[in-house]
């Protein structure tokens, strides 16, 4: 099991076994390198631990257990956490600042204790039948363990055609799940085994109106210096991914102002020019005097479909996968940690979904019901290759705005793409719940809730994880400091979103220490130019995957529906690149995978 995500901790390697329980640990080795080896013990050696991540507050809480006559025997953050437990209990996460995924197994309870952190930063995932209880950092860890149930799961399949990625606690293995951010499990095995999983914080928005917009950009500016000067502590190497947009500008303008020493950049870029944000990136590593890094990416980097396959373990369709993975390894070369700007779309309204769909909002909850029946008849006519499609859909049943705008293959068409003896066609009722269990009066903050709660965690922060850890680099969310996500979550949604400007208040905050020009530049993202690249260079390889006689994706998929759609995408007016690129991902992954 430790061997197969020997990656994740190239620098050391440890085990625990004690009768019918077992932990093993593979390390990357970033705080205190000469006695961080795990799993862990505590003094009379009734608790160990194993436990991956940065806790960024643990200088602080070692100073308070010392205090409560507690002894340290190594320098690092793992022994506070436990430390931590033997003082509180489960309850020692309300102390915990940082990403982390730990297990700690109480012999004295007979209990075995994990949890993962608020945002999901950290992966965990784990698997349960009637004789073994297995857990991992990756799949391909619990798959190393003997007799895994490896039964494909429907929901997970549709899940992923429907958004890209596997969301909720699914996996594409029935029997793997993912312990959901913010919880933590007890496995208890004194008397009758027993499993019990609990929610430890939540995400909770309670604007504040109290305030001028002057107080929260110094809030912002105040509280973002401290999370970054917290997540700069390291004893190797540190950088940070620098795009070109606010967020990774921002981390490396305050990472500029917390160090004596010029900071390590790097940016990846493209020959298509508008995909490609190097000039906006070199502007802020010249005004920081960084030592900046950065390479061109070019089509031929499709060939490492078949290495992200088996990274990711699972069928995952962000094709900015690729860019990630590159500008790691490219990173990877001269540091061993990186910070990054991921979260500040989803705390600040970042996106352009959001403004889309909240003037698309306002405009179907005025439209008569008569209008609803015109345009009920009007979507019908549509083809379904018009960028219009969507738009129709939603004026015509004023309803299933994820379904028209959010999904990669929509219902309908995922009804017609997957087979009957595969089909679970619901993944939208899952996203339509959380939206509503935002609880919030205005459109904007439930859209901000629904994004941390799925995309956030099962896209952003998963590829992010699989990319760099694939090449031996820890990547640090700042943004998603808890502490400063919650000041944020107090901040108006009228001040993130304001007019046509996104992430208001944050380009405010930010406007005195970046170029005006990365300021106002509009959100490209971190995509590649897959359109254009299917058209020209990947066109053949397209074809060549997708259109063989024999495709292993024919006993989950309509061959004649994705053949036909595929053949149609090379001269429709919509980009399809999206779908074409989760079906090439799905069949490398079969191929890799065809063993259950």
């Amino acid at each position: 099991m430790t061997d197969a995500i020997q990656h994740r901790g190239p620098d050391d390697e440890g085990y625990f076994i004690d009768k019918n329980v077992g932990l093993g640990f593979r390390r990357l080795s970033i705080i205190d390198l000469n006695t961080g080896h795990q799993p862990l013990s505590n003094i009379d050696g009734s608790i160990h631990i194993v436990f991956n991540g940065e806790i960024y507050n643990f200088i602080e809480q070692r100073d308070i257990l010392k205090q409560k006559r507690y002894s340290f025997r190594t320098a690092t953050d793992t022994e506070v956490i436990l430390h931590l437990y033997e003082e509180y209990g489960v309850d020692c996460l309300q102390y915990l600042r940082g990403m982390f995924a730990f297990a700690i197994w109480d012999s004295k309870k007979k209990q075995l204790f994990c949890a993962r952190d608020r945002f999901g930063i950290k992966p965990f995932f784990y698997y349960t039948d009637k004789q073994k209880f297995a857990f991992g950092s990756e799949i391909k860890a619990i798959l190393g363990c003997t007799d895994i149930d490896r039964t494909f799961s429907k929901e997970a399949m549709d899940s992923y055609f429907a958004f890209g990625y596997i969301t909720s606690d699914l996996s594409i293995y029935r029997n793997v799940k993912k312990l959901q951010p913010g919880h933590y499990l007890l496995l208890s095995l004194k008397d009758k085994v027993s499993i019990e999983i609990k929610r430890y914080w939540e995400i909770h928005f309670e604007p504040d109106f109290s305030k001028s917009e002057n107080q929260w950009i110094d809030e912002i500016e105040s509280c973002l210096s401290e999370t970054i000067r917290m997540h700069m502590i390291s004893d190797v190497p540190l950088g940070a991914f620098l795009s070109g947009g606010i967020d990774s500008s921002s981390v490396v303008s305050m990472m500029a102002r917390n160090s004596n020493l010029p900071i390590k950049t790097f940016s990846i870029g493209f020959k298509e020019k508008k995909y490609n944000e190097l000039g906006y990136a070199r502007e802020v590593s010249a005004k920081y005097g960084c030592e900046h890094h950065e390479q061109i990416i070019e089509p031929d980097t499709v060939s490492l479909l078949p290495a992200l396959v088996r990274g990711y373990d699972e069928p995952f369709a962000d094709s900015s996968a690729i860019p990630t993975y590159l500008v790691s390894k490219f990173a990877r070369e001269h540091v061993t940690v990186v910070l990054s700007g991921d979260g500040g779309d989803e705390l600040f309204a970042g996106y352009d979904i959001h403004s889309y769909l909240f003037n698309i909002s306002k405009v179907a909850s005025s439209i008569p019901v008569f209008n609803k029946f015109f345009w009920g008849n009007i979507h019908k006519l549509i083809p379904q290759n018009i960028a219009g499609k969507g738009l129709s859909y939603l004026l015509a049943q004023n309803k299933d705005f994820l379904g028209a705008n959010l999904c990669i293959w929509p219902k309908y068409e995922r009804n017609k793409l997957i087979l009957n003896d595969h089909r679970n066609i619901n993944s939208e009722l899952l996203k339509e719940a959380i939206l509503k269990k935002g609880g919030n009066n205005d459109f904007i903050t439930n859209l901000q809730y629904l994004d941390l709660q799925t995309y956030l965690v099962d896209d952003i922060l998963t590829k992010v994880d699989r990319a760099s850890m694939m090449n031996s680099l820890e990547v640090r969310v700042p943004l998603l400091d808890h502490v400063f996500a919650e000041l944020t979550f107090k901040i108006p949604w009228s001040l993130k979103l304001k007019g046509k400007s996104q992430k208001y208040i944050f380009r405010k905050t930010m406007s005195p220490y970046l170029p005006q020009s990365v300021i106002t530049h509009q959100k490209q993202g971190f995509q590649i130019p897959l359109t254009a690249w299917f058209k020209e260079e990947l066109k053949q390889y397209m074809h060549d995957t997708l259109l063989t006689r024999k495709p292993f994706f024919s006993e989950f998929l309509d061959k004649k529906y994705v053949q036909e759609f595929v053949t149609k995408s090379q001269s429709g007016m919509r980009d399809f690149s999206p779908r074409i690129w989760s079906l090439l991902f799905f069949e490398e992954w079969l191929k890799q995978n065809r063993t259950f």
